[in-house]
């Protein structure tokens, strides 16, 4: 996939660019950014830490889709979402919801850093209920948070070596599993992981609790071919899906009854992901920070 190039280049990638960060921040992006990157103040991130490289690329776009498909997979969380998120009513507002946190976390200063996880844990107290089969759930249960990081960090930084632009070295790897801590403890999570063999260990511990129920098929079919994008974005997203199931681990697309071929990943689905990440890329560079962690 090519980018397009001459007089007409500029104002495309202005206009594609706009339109992206307007899905992903929402109409206070702008305002949001501007005040996440501008108010002085230490952070909790210097500029060299890896988790401002992985949540600045377009990378993430895979990631964070790949994320929801691979956290679906706890019926507990799945239940937690379809009854408290409202994301299929709203999907675009839980997207920019996550975005600014994310944003806030990784790039603003300390304290707002702070406060947006204290507002998370504020509205996780209040998320809990019973699943259809009458099992309760809580948010703020420790070992459903330690799932939702685990499946986050794991698919953020998956996304980031196989589609990001500078993919990380081994220890800046391990690095950015030890940054998302800091954001997980602040969040509830007891004794996150702070390096890649940590973290596998961790997600390997959860298999025995993990499957896909039909509310868990349910909505990776929404989310993978029932998109609430307009016509125009269809083939672009259905690029992006394919590559965030191409993500998982193969146990998890098995289980959301999607296999894959191998072949056919090799050839088709990742060459096409790599392009359509770079246009996302190439248009959202110009502003620094507009890049989407899905972050802003």
């Amino acid at each position: 996939m090519t980018r397009p190039t001459g007089s007409h280049g500029p104002r495309l990638r202005e206009r594609l660019g706009d339109s992206l960060f307007t899905r992903v921040a929402g109409p206070e992006g702008p305002e949001n950014r501007a005040r996440i990157h501008g108010t002085p103040g230490p952070r909790w991130f210097g500029p060299d830490r890896p988790i401002r490289r992985v949540h600045g690329d377009a990378s993430m776009f895979i990631g964070g889709l790949s994320a929801l498909l691979l956290q679906s997979l706890h019926p507990l969380a799945m239940a937690a979402v379809l009854a408290h998120s409202g994301f299929r009513g709203d999907p675009w507002g839980r997207l920019q919801r996550t975005s600014t946190f994310l944003a806030v976390t990784t790039y603003g200063t300390a304290d707002s850093a702070q406060e947006a996880c204290d507002r998370v844990r504020t509205i996780h107290e209040r998320v809990r209920g019973v699943t259809g089969g009458g099992t309760p759930y809580h948010a703020s249960d420790p070992r459903l948070l330690g799932w939702v990081h685990l499946a986050e960090t794991d698919s953020f930084l998956r996304a980031h070596q196989r589609y990001g632009v500078r993919p990380l070295s081994d220890g800046d790897c391990d690095a950015y599993v030890a940054d998302t801590a800091r954001v997980a403890v602040a969040l509830g999570v007891p004794d996150p992981p702070t390096d890649r063999a940590e973290l596998a260990a961790r997600l390997t511990a959860y298999r025995g609790e993990l499957r896909a129920t039909p509310e868990a098929r349910a909505t990776a079919r929404f989310l993978l071919f029932e998109p609430p994008v307009p016509l125009v974005a269809r083939v672009p997203y259905g690029v992006l899906a394919a590559n965030a199931v191409s993500l998982l681990p193969s146990w998890a697309a098995a289980e959301l009854g999607m296999p894959r071929l191998p072949l056919v990943d090799g050839l088709f689905v990742r060459p096409l992901g790599g392009a359509v990440t770079s246009v996302v890329r190439w248009a959202m560079a110009p502003a620094r920070g507009r890049l989407p962690s899905p972050a802003g």
